[in-house]
C-alpha cells in the first residue's frame, strides 16, 4: 500500500507542473509503484486470488494509460517508459 508520502515522492518525480496530480504520467508512474507492491505480495501469498484480480486490473488500466500517450505524444510515452522502467 502506498503511504501518502511515498505517493507525494512519485508525483513529485513525473509531474508535467507543479499542481499536477492526474496527468498520465503520474497515473502511470503510481499505478507501476501499487503493481510493484502487489507483484511482490503475490508472490509469498499465492493463493490470494482477490489482489491477483486487482493486480490484472491495475495492469489493464496502466496498459489503457500507456496507449492513450503513445497515441497522443509519443515523446512523453517514451520518457515515463523510461522513468518507470517499461519497455517503451
Amino acid at each position: 500500500m502506498l503511504t501518502t508520502r511515498k505517493k507525494a515522492n512519485i508525483i513529485k518525480s513525473v509531474q508535467v507542473h507543479t499542481a499536477d496530480t492526474g496527468s498520465p504520467e503520474v497515473q502511470i508512474a503510481i499505478l507501476s509503484r501499487k503493481i510493484e507492491d502487489l507483484t511482490k505480495h503475490l508472490k509469498s501469498n499465492k493463493k490470494d486470488n482477490h489482489s491477483r484480480r486487482g493486480l490484472i486490473q491495475m495492469v489493464s488500466d496502466r496498459r489503457k494509460h500507456l496507449q492513450y500517450l503513445a497515441k497522443t505524444d509519443s515523446k512523453r510515452h517514451k520518457e515515463i517508459a523510461k522513468k518507470v522502467g517499461l519497455k517503451a
